[in-house]
Protein backbone atom coordinates (compact mmCIF):
# COMPACT_ATOMS: atom_id res chain seq x y z
CA UNK A 1 0.00 0.00 0.00
CA UNK A 2 1.03 3.58 -0.88
CA UNK A 3 2.42 5.34 2.51
CA UNK A 4 1.61 8.71 2.67
CA UNK A 5 5.52 9.21 2.68
CA UNK A 6 5.85 8.07 -1.02
CA UNK A 7 2.37 9.70 -1.79
CA UNK A 8 4.67 13.05 -1.18
CA UNK A 9 7.64 11.81 -3.62
CA UNK A 10 5.24 12.01 -6.47
CA UNK A 11 3.71 15.74 -5.76
CA UNK A 12 5.45 18.16 -6.95
CA UNK A 13 4.30 21.54 -5.45
CA UNK A 14 0.36 22.35 -4.77
CA UNK A 15 -0.98 21.63 -8.52
CA UNK A 16 -0.22 18.24 -7.76
CA UNK A 17 -1.77 17.53 -4.29
CA UNK A 18 -4.61 18.58 -6.41
CA UNK A 19 -4.51 15.72 -8.77
CA UNK A 20 -3.50 13.28 -5.71
CA UNK A 21 -6.99 14.39 -3.66
CA UNK A 22 -9.37 13.83 -6.70
CA UNK A 23 -8.01 10.52 -7.38
CA UNK A 24 -8.58 9.92 -3.68
CA UNK A 25 -12.24 10.02 -4.27
CA UNK A 26 -12.52 7.47 -6.71
CA UNK A 27 -9.92 5.19 -4.59
CA UNK A 28 -12.38 5.35 -1.79
CA UNK A 29 -16.04 6.20 -2.67
CA UNK A 30 -18.38 5.03 -0.57
CA UNK A 31 -16.13 4.61 2.33
CA UNK A 32 -17.47 6.42 5.61
CA UNK A 33 -13.99 4.96 7.42
CA UNK A 34 -11.00 2.68 6.85
CA UNK A 35 -11.80 -0.55 8.26
CA UNK A 36 -8.59 -0.78 10.39
CA UNK A 37 -8.63 -3.33 12.94
CA UNK A 38 -7.08 -2.17 16.55
CA UNK A 39 -3.93 -2.99 17.58
CA UNK A 40 -3.57 -5.19 20.63
CA UNK A 41 -3.75 -3.69 23.96
CA UNK A 42 -0.23 -3.28 26.22
CA UNK A 43 -0.05 -4.75 29.70
CA UNK A 44 -1.37 -1.76 31.71
CA UNK A 45 0.85 0.59 33.35
CA UNK A 46 -1.29 0.04 36.68
CA UNK A 47 -0.10 3.57 37.89
CA UNK A 48 -3.17 5.28 39.45
CA UNK A 49 -5.32 7.91 37.37
CA UNK A 50 -5.87 10.90 39.71
CA UNK A 51 -8.54 12.87 37.95
CA UNK A 52 -11.42 11.96 38.74
CA UNK A 53 -15.09 13.07 36.39
CA UNK A 54 -18.51 13.42 37.61
CA UNK A 55 -21.36 14.64 35.36
CA UNK A 56 -23.06 17.13 38.01
CA UNK A 57 -24.90 18.84 34.73
CA UNK A 58 -28.29 18.00 36.99
CA UNK A 59 -27.18 19.68 40.35
CA UNK A 60 -25.86 22.36 38.47
CA UNK A 61 -28.80 23.89 36.67
CA UNK A 62 -28.14 22.18 32.95
CA UNK A 63 -31.41 20.18 32.42
CA UNK A 64 -32.44 21.32 29.18
CA UNK A 65 -31.83 19.33 26.23
CA UNK A 66 -29.88 19.99 23.38
CA UNK A 67 -33.00 19.67 20.47
CA UNK A 68 -30.74 18.20 17.47
CA UNK A 69 -33.02 15.90 14.33
CA UNK A 70 -35.38 12.99 15.36
CA UNK A 71 -34.13 11.03 18.51
CA UNK A 72 -35.02 7.51 17.14
CA UNK A 73 -34.20 7.80 13.53
CA UNK A 74 -31.82 10.47 11.37
CA UNK A 75 -33.12 11.14 7.66
CA UNK A 76 -30.69 13.42 6.57
CA UNK A 77 -27.48 14.27 7.20
CA UNK A 78 -28.17 17.74 8.95
CA UNK A 79 -29.93 15.60 11.84
CA UNK A 80 -26.51 13.57 12.52
CA UNK A 81 -23.87 16.24 12.86
CA UNK A 82 -25.08 18.54 15.71
CA UNK A 83 -23.02 21.04 17.24
CA UNK A 84 -20.15 22.34 19.54
CA UNK A 85 -20.35 24.55 23.01
CA UNK A 86 -18.26 27.49 24.89
CA UNK A 87 -16.76 28.45 27.76
CA UNK A 88 -16.74 31.87 27.83
CA UNK A 89 -16.10 34.41 30.67
CA UNK A 90 -19.03 37.12 29.05
CA UNK A 91 -19.44 39.57 31.90
CA UNK A 92 -15.80 39.60 33.02
CA UNK A 93 -16.48 38.70 36.23
CA UNK A 94 -13.59 35.53 36.55
CA UNK A 95 -15.98 33.28 36.62
CA UNK A 96 -16.60 30.70 33.48
CA UNK A 97 -20.24 31.08 32.12
CA UNK A 98 -21.33 28.55 29.63
CA UNK A 99 -22.59 28.80 25.91
CA UNK A 100 -24.27 25.99 24.38
CA UNK A 101 -25.78 25.87 21.21
CA UNK A 102 -28.62 23.99 19.68
CA UNK A 103 -30.44 22.63 16.81
CA UNK A 104 -33.90 21.96 15.86
CA UNK A 105 -35.93 19.28 14.03
CA UNK A 106 -37.02 18.77 10.55
CA UNK A 107 -40.91 19.49 11.68
CA UNK A 108 -40.40 22.69 13.10
CA UNK A 109 -39.15 24.00 16.07
CA UNK A 110 -40.24 22.45 19.43
CA UNK A 111 -41.26 24.81 22.22
CA UNK A 112 -38.42 26.60 23.98
CA UNK A 113 -35.92 25.60 21.58
CA UNK A 114 -32.88 27.95 21.40
CA UNK A 115 -29.40 28.17 22.07
CA UNK A 116 -28.17 28.94 25.54
CA UNK A 117 -26.24 30.89 28.24
CA UNK A 118 -25.86 30.04 31.47
CA UNK A 119 -24.29 32.65 33.92
CA UNK A 120 -21.87 31.38 36.42
CA UNK A 121 -23.74 31.32 39.93
CA UNK A 122 -19.84 31.04 41.85
CA UNK A 123 -21.11 27.96 43.50
CA UNK A 124 -21.13 24.68 41.04
CA UNK A 125 -25.11 26.17 40.11
CA UNK A 126 -25.43 28.05 36.71
CA UNK A 127 -28.46 30.51 35.96
CA UNK A 128 -30.14 30.58 32.37
CA UNK A 129 -29.94 33.97 31.25
CA UNK A 130 -30.42 33.74 27.83
CA UNK A 131 -33.72 35.45 27.34
CA UNK A 132 -32.11 38.81 28.86
CA UNK A 133 -28.89 38.29 27.10
CA UNK A 134 -30.30 38.62 23.60
CA UNK A 135 -29.17 35.53 22.79
CA UNK A 136 -32.45 33.41 21.63
CA UNK A 137 -32.11 31.81 18.84
CA UNK A 138 -33.81 28.58 16.99
CA UNK A 139 -32.33 26.84 14.13
CA UNK A 140 -29.33 23.95 13.09
CA UNK A 141 -26.60 26.18 14.76
CA UNK A 142 -22.73 24.07 14.26
CA UNK A 143 -20.38 26.15 15.36
CA UNK A 144 -19.57 28.90 17.61
CA UNK A 145 -15.67 30.82 18.06
CA UNK A 146 -15.23 33.31 21.00
CA UNK A 147 -13.42 36.48 20.43
CA UNK A 148 -13.27 40.25 21.04
CA UNK A 149 -13.50 41.43 17.29
CA UNK A 150 -13.85 45.10 18.60
CA UNK A 151 -11.36 45.26 21.57
CA UNK A 152 -13.72 46.60 23.32
CA UNK A 153 -12.78 44.15 26.64
CA UNK A 154 -15.92 41.98 26.09
CA UNK A 155 -15.74 38.62 24.20
CA UNK A 156 -17.85 38.70 21.05
CA UNK A 157 -19.56 35.11 19.65
CA UNK A 158 -19.27 34.07 15.66
CA UNK A 159 -21.77 30.97 15.19
CA UNK A 160 -22.27 28.95 12.54
CA UNK A 161 -25.90 27.73 11.12
CA UNK A 162 -27.58 25.67 8.54
CA UNK A 163 -29.26 28.59 7.03
CA UNK A 164 -27.88 32.06 8.02
CA UNK A 165 -24.42 32.53 10.14
CA UNK A 166 -24.65 34.87 13.07
CA UNK A 167 -22.48 37.35 14.84
CA UNK A 168 -23.36 38.43 18.13
CA UNK A 169 -21.49 41.67 19.73
CA UNK A 170 -21.14 41.77 23.39
CA UNK A 171 -22.22 45.16 24.85
CA UNK A 172 -20.82 44.62 27.90
CA UNK A 173 -24.03 44.74 30.19
CA UNK A 174 -24.38 41.28 30.14
CA UNK A 175 -26.75 41.40 26.53
CA UNK A 176 -25.64 40.61 23.02
CA UNK A 177 -26.46 42.38 19.77
CA UNK A 178 -26.98 41.04 16.40
CA UNK A 179 -24.27 42.82 14.18
CA UNK A 180 -24.10 40.15 11.59
CA UNK A 181 -25.84 42.51 9.36
CA UNK A 182 -23.80 45.80 10.06
CA UNK A 183 -20.29 44.45 10.16
CA UNK A 184 -21.26 42.99 6.56
CA UNK A 185 -21.47 39.07 7.22
CA UNK A 186 -24.96 38.97 5.97
CA UNK A 187 -25.40 36.50 3.69
CA UNK A 188 -28.19 36.37 0.76
CA UNK A 189 -28.44 32.30 0.43
CA UNK A 190 -28.70 29.45 2.52
CA UNK A 191 -25.39 27.82 3.49
CA UNK A 192 -24.22 24.73 5.77
CA UNK A 193 -21.82 26.51 8.01
CA UNK A 194 -19.38 24.62 9.60
CA UNK A 195 -16.26 25.30 11.90
CA UNK A 196 -15.41 29.22 12.08
CA UNK A 197 -12.46 31.04 14.00
CA UNK A 198 -11.17 33.99 14.80
CA UNK A 199 -7.47 34.46 13.57
CA UNK A 200 -5.24 37.65 13.11
CA UNK A 201 -3.84 36.44 10.08
CA UNK A 202 -2.40 39.73 8.88
CA UNK A 203 -0.85 40.75 12.93
CA UNK A 204 -2.50 44.03 12.81
CA UNK A 205 -4.01 43.60 16.15
CA UNK A 206 -7.63 43.09 15.25
CA UNK A 207 -9.13 39.49 14.40
CA UNK A 208 -10.10 38.22 11.13
CA UNK A 209 -13.09 35.73 11.05
CA UNK A 210 -12.26 32.29 8.93
CA UNK A 211 -15.85 30.17 8.22
CA UNK A 212 -16.28 26.92 6.76
CA UNK A 213 -19.37 25.85 5.14
CA UNK A 214 -19.73 21.86 5.13
CA UNK A 215 -21.73 20.79 2.09
CA UNK A 216 -22.19 23.13 -0.99
CA UNK A 217 -26.05 21.85 -0.83
CA UNK A 218 -29.84 22.22 0.85
CA UNK A 219 -31.97 20.04 2.66
CA UNK A 220 -34.43 19.82 0.05
CA UNK A 221 -31.45 18.27 -2.15
CA UNK A 222 -30.58 15.86 -0.19
CA UNK A 223 -31.36 12.46 -0.82
CA UNK A 224 -33.52 9.61 1.19
CA UNK A 225 -31.55 6.83 3.31
CA UNK A 226 -31.15 4.28 1.15
CA UNK A 227 -30.98 5.48 -2.18
CA UNK A 228 -27.98 5.26 -3.25
CA UNK A 229 -24.67 3.20 -1.91
CA UNK A 230 -23.53 6.35 -0.03
CA UNK A 231 -26.71 5.83 2.37
CA UNK A 232 -26.26 2.99 3.43
CA UNK A 233 -24.06 1.75 6.25
CA UNK A 234 -23.39 -1.82 7.42
CA UNK A 235 -26.01 -2.75 5.04
CA UNK A 236 -28.55 -0.83 7.10
CA UNK A 237 -30.33 2.50 4.94
CA UNK A 238 -28.98 5.20 6.65
CA UNK A 239 -28.60 9.18 6.36
CA UNK A 240 -26.81 9.87 3.11
CA UNK A 241 -23.56 11.72 2.72
CA UNK A 242 -21.33 13.06 2.86
CA UNK A 243 -19.91 11.00 0.42
CA UNK A 244 -21.64 11.73 -2.62
CA UNK A 245 -22.26 15.25 -2.00
CA UNK A 246 -21.24 18.92 -3.26
CA UNK A 247 -17.74 19.26 -0.85
CA UNK A 248 -17.75 22.54 0.43
CA UNK A 249 -15.31 25.30 0.90
CA UNK A 250 -14.03 28.38 3.29
CA UNK A 251 -13.83 31.86 3.68
CA UNK A 252 -11.97 34.07 4.64
CA UNK A 253 -12.77 37.83 6.16
CA UNK A 254 -10.68 40.72 7.24
CA UNK A 255 -11.67 42.58 10.17
CA UNK A 256 -11.41 46.93 8.44
CA UNK A 257 -11.27 48.07 12.54
CA UNK A 258 -14.69 50.10 12.19
CA UNK A 259 -17.40 46.86 13.12
CA UNK A 260 -16.73 45.51 9.71
CA UNK A 261 -15.39 43.02 7.78
CA UNK A 262 -14.47 42.31 3.98
CA UNK A 263 -14.58 39.26 1.95
CA UNK A 264 -10.88 38.55 1.40
CA UNK A 265 -11.43 34.53 0.47
CA UNK A 266 -10.16 34.94 -3.19
CA UNK A 267 -7.55 37.12 -3.05
CA UNK A 268 -5.76 35.18 0.09
CA UNK A 269 -5.94 32.31 -1.72
CA UNK A 270 -7.73 30.07 0.94
CA UNK A 271 -10.81 29.97 -2.03
CA UNK A 272 -9.00 27.79 -3.80
CA UNK A 273 -9.42 25.05 -2.01
CA UNK A 274 -11.91 22.24 -3.27
CA UNK A 275 -13.03 18.79 -3.35
CA UNK A 276 -13.22 18.41 0.69
CA UNK A 277 -15.89 18.11 3.42
CA UNK A 278 -14.54 21.10 6.09
CA UNK A 279 -15.03 20.95 9.68
CA UNK A 280 -13.45 22.00 12.66
CA UNK A 281 -10.97 24.85 12.14
CA UNK A 282 -8.10 26.03 14.37
CA UNK A 283 -5.73 28.45 13.77
CA UNK A 284 -2.07 28.10 15.07
CA UNK A 285 1.53 28.57 14.37
CA UNK A 286 2.03 25.15 13.16
CA UNK A 287 5.60 26.32 11.60
CA UNK A 288 6.92 28.43 14.42
CA UNK A 289 7.44 31.52 11.93
CA UNK A 290 5.18 34.09 13.88
CA UNK A 291 2.32 34.08 11.91
CA UNK A 292 -0.75 32.03 12.67
CA UNK A 293 -1.91 28.72 9.97
CA UNK A 294 -5.16 27.50 9.75
CA UNK A 295 -5.92 24.05 9.64
CA UNK A 296 -9.25 22.16 8.93
CA UNK A 297 -10.30 18.50 10.21
CA UNK A 298 -12.11 17.21 6.40
CA UNK A 299 -14.82 14.54 6.73
CA UNK A 300 -14.36 11.79 4.65
CA UNK A 301 -11.54 13.71 2.33
CA UNK A 302 -7.97 15.00 2.70
CA UNK A 303 -7.71 17.87 5.51
CA UNK A 304 -6.65 21.43 4.64
CA UNK A 305 -3.52 23.40 6.32
CA UNK A 306 -3.42 26.70 4.88
CA UNK A 307 0.30 27.90 5.56
CA UNK A 308 0.53 31.60 5.79
CA UNK A 309 2.91 33.55 3.84
CA UNK A 310 2.82 36.64 5.80
CA UNK A 311 1.92 38.35 2.88
CA UNK A 312 -2.24 38.74 3.54
CA UNK A 313 -2.22 34.84 1.42
CA UNK A 314 -2.47 31.43 2.64
CA UNK A 315 -1.24 28.12 0.34
CA UNK A 316 -2.96 24.40 1.51
CA UNK A 317 -0.17 22.03 2.32
CA UNK A 318 -1.43 19.47 4.28
CA UNK A 319 -0.58 17.00 1.97
CA UNK A 320 3.20 18.03 1.79
CA UNK A 321 3.12 18.66 5.79
CA UNK A 322 1.64 15.03 6.37
CA UNK A 323 -1.53 16.21 7.78
CA UNK A 324 -4.16 15.62 5.08
CA UNK A 325 -4.40 11.60 5.00
CA UNK A 326 -3.25 8.98 7.40
CA UNK A 327 -0.23 7.52 7.85
CA UNK A 328 -0.69 4.36 5.42
CA UNK A 329 -2.18 6.71 2.56
CA UNK A 330 -5.91 6.74 3.35
CA UNK A 331 -9.05 9.98 3.69
CA UNK A 332 -10.14 9.74 7.02
CA UNK A 333 -13.12 11.19 8.62
CA UNK A 334 -12.05 14.16 10.48
CA UNK A 335 -14.40 15.67 12.82
CA UNK A 336 -12.62 17.07 15.46
CA UNK A 337 -9.06 18.85 16.50
CA UNK A 338 -6.93 19.09 19.77
CA UNK A 339 -4.04 21.14 19.69
CA UNK A 340 -1.17 20.86 21.70
CA UNK A 341 2.43 20.04 23.18
CA UNK A 342 2.09 16.31 24.08
CA UNK A 343 5.86 15.44 23.77
CA UNK A 344 7.06 18.53 25.61
CA UNK A 345 9.27 19.64 22.86
CA UNK A 346 7.67 23.47 22.68
CA UNK A 347 6.01 22.51 19.08
CA UNK A 348 2.26 22.12 18.49
CA UNK A 349 1.03 19.31 17.48
CA UNK A 350 -2.19 17.70 16.07
CA UNK A 351 -4.67 15.22 18.01
CA UNK A 352 -7.86 14.57 15.25
CA UNK A 353 -10.35 12.40 15.59
CA UNK A 354 -12.03 10.00 13.51
CA UNK A 355 -15.39 7.72 12.30
CA UNK A 356 -15.61 4.34 13.38
CA UNK A 357 -13.63 1.35 12.46
CA UNK A 358 -10.84 3.91 12.42
CA UNK A 359 -8.74 4.98 14.62
CA UNK A 360 -8.35 8.38 16.18
CA UNK A 361 -4.88 10.16 14.37
CA UNK A 362 -2.13 12.17 16.57
CA UNK A 363 0.23 14.41 13.94
CA UNK A 364 3.73 14.85 16.00
CA UNK A 365 5.59 18.48 14.65
CA UNK A 366 8.78 18.24 14.33
CA UNK A 367 8.84 21.99 14.45
CA UNK A 368 9.03 23.38 10.97
CA UNK A 369 5.38 22.54 10.62
CA UNK A 370 5.85 18.93 8.85
CA UNK A 371 4.12 15.81 10.99
CA UNK A 372 4.68 12.30 11.29
CA UNK A 373 1.57 10.26 12.26
CA UNK A 374 2.27 8.57 15.73
CA UNK A 375 -0.94 7.03 16.31
CA UNK A 376 0.13 3.45 16.37
CA UNK A 377 3.48 4.24 18.07
CA UNK A 378 1.59 6.53 21.03
CA UNK A 379 -0.34 3.42 21.63
CA UNK A 380 -3.67 5.34 20.27
CA UNK A 381 -4.52 2.37 17.66
CA UNK A 382 -6.07 0.35 20.25
CA UNK A 383 -9.17 2.04 20.20
CA UNK A 384 -11.25 1.89 16.46
CA UNK A 385 -15.17 1.37 17.99
CA UNK A 386 -16.17 4.68 18.30
CA UNK A 387 -16.96 7.34 15.96
CA UNK A 388 -14.59 10.58 17.63
CA UNK A 389 -15.95 14.60 17.97
CA UNK A 390 -14.73 16.82 20.16
CA UNK A 391 -11.09 16.16 21.17
CA UNK A 392 -8.72 17.94 23.28
CA UNK A 393 -5.16 17.72 24.18
CA UNK A 394 -4.84 18.85 27.75
CA UNK A 395 -3.28 17.84 30.91
CA UNK A 396 -6.50 16.41 32.98
CA UNK A 397 -4.53 15.42 36.42
CA UNK A 398 -1.71 18.12 36.72
CA UNK A 399 1.28 15.26 36.40
CA UNK A 400 2.88 18.13 34.08
CA UNK A 401 2.16 15.71 30.88
CA UNK A 402 -0.78 16.49 28.44
CA UNK A 403 -3.25 13.85 28.05
CA UNK A 404 -5.58 13.41 25.02
CA UNK A 405 -9.69 13.59 25.81
CA UNK A 406 -12.24 12.75 23.59
CA UNK A 407 -16.62 12.41 23.10
CA UNK A 408 -17.93 9.80 21.10
CA UNK A 409 -21.28 9.33 19.40
CA UNK A 410 -22.52 7.37 16.41
CA UNK A 411 -24.51 8.93 13.91
CA UNK A 412 -26.82 5.91 13.08
CA UNK A 413 -29.14 5.37 15.52
CA UNK A 414 -31.02 2.66 13.26
CA UNK A 415 -27.96 0.50 13.09
CA UNK A 416 -27.91 -0.30 16.63
CA UNK A 417 -31.17 -2.73 16.00
CA UNK A 418 -29.42 -4.42 13.87
CA UNK A 419 -25.86 -4.30 15.08
CA UNK A 420 -25.79 -3.86 18.57
CA UNK A 421 -22.03 -4.06 18.35
CA UNK A 422 -22.65 -0.11 17.31
CA UNK A 423 -24.39 1.48 19.71
CA UNK A 424 -25.68 4.67 19.30
CA UNK A 425 -24.69 6.31 22.64
CA UNK A 426 -20.72 5.29 23.25
CA UNK A 427 -18.91 6.26 26.72
CA UNK A 428 -15.95 9.31 26.47
CA UNK A 429 -12.44 8.71 25.93
CA UNK A 430 -9.49 9.51 28.02
CA UNK A 431 -6.06 8.84 26.77
CA UNK A 432 -3.73 9.40 29.62
CA UNK A 433 -0.27 10.09 29.03
CA UNK A 434 2.91 8.21 30.33
CA UNK A 435 5.49 10.22 29.76
CA UNK A 436 7.35 8.86 27.17
CA UNK A 437 5.05 9.79 24.00
CA UNK A 438 2.71 6.84 24.58
CA UNK A 439 -0.53 6.89 25.76
CA UNK A 440 -2.97 4.44 27.71
CA UNK A 441 -6.66 4.22 27.40
CA UNK A 442 -8.91 4.68 30.54
CA UNK A 443 -12.71 4.94 30.65
CA UNK A 444 -13.91 3.25 34.14
CA UNK A 445 -10.86 4.25 36.26
CA UNK A 446 -11.90 8.09 35.00
CA UNK A 447 -14.99 8.10 36.60
CA UNK A 448 -18.73 7.69 35.54
CA UNK A 449 -18.50 10.77 33.62
CA UNK A 450 -16.29 9.10 31.67
CA UNK A 451 -17.76 5.90 30.88
CA UNK A 452 -21.31 6.90 30.80
CA UNK A 453 -23.23 6.70 27.08
CA UNK A 454 -24.26 9.28 25.47
CA UNK A 455 -24.03 10.59 21.82
CA UNK A 456 -22.06 13.35 21.91
CA UNK A 457 -20.49 15.87 19.64
CA UNK A 458 -18.89 19.53 21.09
CA UNK A 459 -16.87 19.40 23.92
CA UNK A 460 -15.09 22.40 25.58
CA UNK A 461 -12.41 22.50 28.47
CA UNK A 462 -12.05 24.64 31.29
CA UNK A 463 -11.85 25.00 34.96
CA UNK A 464 -15.65 26.51 35.67
CA UNK A 465 -15.13 26.01 39.10
CA UNK A 466 -11.66 27.59 39.80
CA UNK A 467 -10.01 24.84 41.81
CA UNK A 468 -7.13 24.28 39.54
CA UNK A 469 -8.12 21.69 37.23
CA UNK A 470 -9.86 20.87 33.91
CA UNK A 471 -13.41 20.47 33.52
CA UNK A 472 -15.41 19.67 30.39
CA UNK A 473 -18.50 21.07 29.02
CA UNK A 474 -20.22 18.36 26.53
CA UNK A 475 -23.07 18.20 23.97
CA UNK A 476 -25.49 15.56 24.04
CA UNK A 477 -27.86 15.00 21.13
CA UNK A 478 -31.16 15.20 22.50
CA UNK A 479 -30.45 14.94 25.82
CA UNK A 480 -28.86 17.76 28.82
CA UNK A 481 -25.49 18.31 28.35
CA UNK A 482 -22.60 17.12 30.24
CA UNK A 483 -20.48 19.24 32.84
CA UNK A 484 -17.79 17.03 33.57
CA UNK A 485 -16.43 18.35 37.33
CA UNK A 486 -12.86 17.04 37.21
CA UNK A 487 -11.89 15.98 41.11
CA UNK A 488 -7.68 15.66 40.71
CA UNK A 489 -6.45 13.55 43.78
CA UNK A 490 -2.96 14.13 43.25
CA UNK A 491 -2.20 17.19 44.71
CA UNK A 492 -0.14 18.47 41.25
CA UNK A 493 0.86 21.84 41.00
CA UNK A 494 -0.87 24.14 37.97
CA UNK A 495 -0.71 27.61 36.61
CA UNK A 496 -3.12 29.80 34.66
CA UNK A 497 -2.10 32.43 32.41
CA UNK A 498 -4.88 34.72 31.10
CA UNK A 499 -3.90 37.43 28.80
CA UNK A 500 -4.31 40.70 27.37
CA UNK A 501 -3.22 42.10 24.40
CA UNK A 502 -2.46 45.78 23.83
CA UNK A 503 -0.62 46.41 20.05
CA UNK A 504 -2.01 42.38 19.69
CA UNK A 505 -5.67 41.58 19.36
CA UNK A 506 -7.21 42.15 23.16
CA UNK A 507 -8.19 38.60 23.05
CA UNK A 508 -4.52 37.74 22.50
CA UNK A 509 -5.74 34.94 19.87
CA UNK A 510 -2.20 33.47 18.29
CA UNK A 511 -0.61 34.39 21.42
CA UNK A 512 1.74 31.60 22.51
CA UNK A 513 2.94 30.74 25.83
CA UNK A 514 5.76 28.29 26.60
CA UNK A 515 6.08 27.46 30.21
CA UNK A 516 9.47 25.49 31.50
CA UNK A 517 8.89 23.64 34.90
CA UNK A 518 11.91 21.41 36.12
CA UNK A 519 13.27 19.78 32.84
CA UNK A 520 10.30 20.11 31.31
CA UNK A 521 8.81 22.59 28.19
CA UNK A 522 5.04 23.18 27.29
CA UNK A 523 4.39 25.26 24.37
CA UNK A 524 0.26 26.84 23.97
CA UNK A 525 -1.98 29.16 22.01
CA UNK A 526 -4.82 30.98 22.66
CA UNK A 527 -7.03 29.29 20.35
CA UNK A 528 -10.68 30.75 19.02
CA UNK A 529 -11.89 27.04 18.05
CA UNK A 530 -11.15 23.59 18.62
CA UNK A 531 -12.25 20.52 19.83
CA UNK A 532 -15.40 19.97 17.47
CA UNK A 533 -17.04 23.72 16.85
CA UNK A 534 -16.27 24.64 20.21
CA UNK A 535 -14.32 27.12 22.27
CA UNK A 536 -12.32 26.33 25.47
CA UNK A 537 -11.43 29.15 28.45
CA UNK A 538 -9.53 31.50 26.96
CA UNK A 539 -7.29 31.10 30.42
CA UNK A 540 -4.36 28.99 29.32
CA UNK A 541 -3.77 25.57 31.87
CA UNK A 542 -0.76 24.14 32.78
CA UNK A 543 -0.26 21.38 35.38
CA UNK A 544 3.41 21.19 36.53
CA UNK A 545 3.44 17.78 38.34
CA UNK A 546 5.82 18.62 41.68
CA UNK A 547 7.38 21.91 40.48
CA UNK A 548 6.17 24.60 42.05
CA UNK A 549 7.07 27.51 39.72
CA UNK A 550 7.52 28.14 35.82
CA UNK A 551 9.16 30.40 33.98
CA UNK A 552 7.39 31.56 31.31
CA UNK A 553 7.95 33.30 27.78
CA UNK A 554 4.90 35.04 25.82
CA UNK A 555 5.34 35.35 22.03
CA UNK A 556 2.50 37.54 20.79
CA UNK A 557 0.65 37.53 18.21
CA UNK A 558 2.62 40.69 16.55
CA UNK A 559 5.99 39.08 17.16
CA UNK A 560 7.19 40.59 20.47
CA UNK A 561 8.18 38.65 23.44
CA UNK A 562 8.44 38.84 26.73
CA UNK A 563 9.66 36.73 29.64
CA UNK A 564 8.37 36.13 33.13
CA UNK A 565 10.97 33.67 35.20
CA UNK A 566 10.04 32.13 38.14
CA UNK A 567 5.88 32.40 38.86
CA UNK A 568 4.59 30.57 41.35
CA UNK A 569 2.44 27.62 41.09
CA UNK A 570 -1.13 27.35 41.97
CA UNK A 571 -2.71 30.64 40.78
CA UNK A 572 -3.61 32.78 38.15
CA UNK A 573 -1.90 35.44 36.55
CA UNK A 574 -3.32 38.08 34.23
CA UNK A 575 -0.41 39.24 31.89
CA UNK A 576 -1.10 42.37 29.90
CA UNK A 577 1.26 42.94 26.67
CA UNK A 578 3.97 44.93 27.94
CA UNK A 579 3.27 45.29 31.65
CA UNK A 580 3.68 41.58 32.65
CA UNK A 581 1.84 40.33 35.54
CA UNK A 582 -0.85 42.75 36.41
CA UNK A 583 -3.04 40.66 38.63
CA UNK A 584 -2.68 37.30 40.29
CA UNK A 585 -5.18 35.24 41.72
CA UNK A 586 -5.28 32.53 44.38
CA UNK A 587 -8.12 30.16 44.16
CA UNK A 588 -9.40 28.90 47.31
Amino acid sequence: MMTRRNLITTVAGAAGAVLVRSSWSAFAQGVSSRGVKPQPRGKPSGRPFLAHFTDIAKQAGLTQPVIYGAAESKSYIIEVVGCGVAFIDYDNDGWLDLFVLNGTRLEGDPPGTTNRLYKNNRDGTFTDVTAKSGLQRAGWASAVAVGDYDNDGFDDLFITYYGHNVLYHNSGNGTFSDATEKAGLAQSSIRYGSGCTWVDYDRDGRIDLFVATYLNTTLEKLPKPGENPDCTWKGVPVNCGPRGLPPGSVQLFHNNGNGTFIDVSKVSGVASAAGSYPMTAVAADYDNDGWPDIYVACDSTPSWLFRNQHDGTFREEALERGVALSEDGMEQAGMGVGVGDYDLDGNLDIFKTNFADDTNVLYRNDGKGNFDDMTIRSGLGVETRYIGWGAGMVDLDNDGLPDLFAVTGSVYPEVEKKLPSYPFKTPRLVFRSLGDGRFEELIEEAGAGISDAHASRGCAFGDFDNDGDIDVLVMNMNEPPSLLRNDVASGGHWLKVLLIGVQSNRSAIGTRVTARYGARRQAQEVLAQSSFYSCNDRRLHFGLGSETSADLTIRWTNGNSETIPSVAADQLVVIREGAGIIRRHKFS
